[in-house]
């Protein structure tokens, strides 16, 4: 772990929901919706794909517990999981993680297209525009 990163930090002071060999689940310190969970590699790596693919499984094997944690608090309606991986696609913090976002009922006016939206102007697929 690297003491100057903030999901490093994070994953040592804030509140572990679930942790493996290779990876650990906390509360994002700012969530998009009720329950907004991250689940972060323990080994201090930038990108995804820098990760081996045994710490890869780590984090995707996590992703059930981590469900089941937030229903048990917040009872979403479903769920948006996703990676950003370089600057490019929005990441903001230089250690791996997992967004996995819950989502409610009314919590946005059109939920079609879900994470299609970080593109706007071609989410739209269903209406010919995108």
């Amino acid at each position: 772990m690297d003491p100057s990163c903030p999901l490093c930090a994070a994953a040592d002071s804030r509140e572990c929901l679930l942790a493996t060999k290779n990876a650990v689940a906390i509360f994002d310190a700012y969530p998009v919706s009720p329950g907004h969970a991250l689940v972060v590699s323990k080994r201090h790596v930038a990108h995804l794909f820098e990760l081996s693919v045994d710490e890869q499984r780590s984090l995707w094997a996590l992703l059930p517990a981590v469900k089941k944690a937030i229903e048990s608090r917040y009872s979403p309606a479903g769920y948006n999981i996703g990676v950003n991986v370089g600057i490019a696609a929005g990441q903001t913090v230089g250690h791996v993680h997992v967004h996995v976002i819950p989502r409610y009922e009314g919590d946005s006016d059109d939920p079609r297209g879900g994470v299609r939206w970080v593109l706007p102007a071609r989410a739209d697929y269903w209406s010919g525009r995108g």
